[in-house]
């Protein structure tokens, strides 16, 4: 399905009906929009799936509804000998039921058309045409609550837009008494950010206010959870599917790859491995940019095809600051000790040495 997490299909969605499956995740990263980097960060995926999973169950108690079915536990923890009979037979539980950190969610699978499109115009119409009431919303619903310096929203918007007192953003970061919340493409090759009436419109039969609503609510709990366990919740984004009229919160939720959180002033999210990328590999950063642009000038929907440069393996050490980094944030987030890993001021003071 993506370049971090892969699909399983148990039973196929219909034009009437949900259908059943399992998102796996794998300890694979992304950066910058590239898809599968080089190496993988060990445990990575098992503590995406134990947030993901916790989410959702903090969710679906406060009676957000959503395309989650608990956990797969498996007699296995290799992925490798798994197979499609050991998912039929895999028992489906609570997450406090799992006998360790999973790495397989269960979920509710809805359609997913095909999106047509000629270079950079796509065809939302013709979605929708074949999604009939059943449907992934083909949205991005991102939520604001800090705006950090070198955040997009500042090239592209003034504090005034936000009904913020500030002439000019300023030289810090900007804490939000009210969210603000976003709408981008989802299924194009590089997402654009989304006038409301468009998204609207590219969001078919679902409603642009409720979307806007149901991502409140989201951002509300998961910004709770966080500050219960002493970290700050700076942004995130949801996805969503409409199923005969109601919408219900899809993909993963509140994740160090989905949402920024950070711990003492230090980013507790893939974050990290981006801004090293750009410390050490600032070469291959800018022609990922560079690439990105020319597509945009050229009407070209795959940017990654003008790239003449490939991302380089990190190092082992990095790898496993990384890995400790995700464990000990999905233990503090969480406030269970679900994987062995350091204190997360440990595993912070590690990031800060990189």
């Amino acid at each position: 399905m993506t370049s971090v997490k892969e699909f399983r299909i148990e039973e196929d969605a219909t034009d009437e009906e949900l259908g059943r499956g399992s998102f796996v995740f794998t300890d694979a990263y992304s950066v910058f929009d590239w898809g599968k980097m080089p190496d993988q960060i060990p445990r990575k995926g098992a503590s995406l799936c134990t947030m993901g999973a916790f989410n959702f169950e903090l969710l679906e108690d406060e009676g957000v509804p959503t395309h989650y079915r608990g956990v797969v536990e498996r007699s296995s923890t290799d992925r490798r000998t798994s197979s499609d009979d050991d998912f039929e037979n895999g028992d489906i539980v609570d997450l406090e039921d799992a006998t360790r950190p999973p790495w397989e969610m269960a979920i509710d699978l809805t359609q997913v058309p095909d999106l047509p499109n000629e270079g950079r115009e796509y065809d939302y119409e013709r979605y929708h045409d074949a999604a009939g009431e059943n449907y992934l919303i083909p949205l991005e619903i991102v939520f604001r609550n800090r705006v950090p310096v070198g955040s997009s929203l500042r090239s592209r918007t003034e504090p005034a837009d936000h009904g913020l007192a500030l002439d000019s953003w300023p030289d810090e970061a900007v804490d939000l008494d009210d969210p603000i919340v976003e709408f981008t493409t989802k299924y194009e090759e590089s997402d654009r950010h989304l006038e409301r009436e468009e998204a609207d419109s590219i969001a078919g039969a679902a409603s642009i206010e409720d979307l806007e609503s149901l991502a409140r609510e989201v951002n509300r709990i998961v910004t709770e959870q966080a500050d219960s366990a002493g970290l700050v919740h700076e942004d995130g984004k949801i996805e969503c599917l409409f199923y005969q009229g109601e919408i219900r919160v899809a993909d993963v939720v509140g994740t160090f790859d989905e949402n920024r959180f950070s711990y003492e002033g230090t980013q507790l999210s893939k974050e990290v491995l981006r801004q090293y990328h750009k410390r050490t590999q600032p070469e291959w950063v800018q022609t990922v940019d560079a690439a990105k642009a020319q597509a945009k000038r050229e009407d070209v929907a795959d940017w990654k095809s003008l790239c003449d440069e490939d991302p380089e393996p990190l190092e082992a050490d990095v790898l496993e600051t990384a890995s400790d980094l995700y464990c000990a944030g999905a233990n503090a987030y969480t406030g269970q000790e679900l994987f062995d890993a350091p204190p997360l001021s440990s595993a912070i003071g590690a990031v800060q040495r990189l």
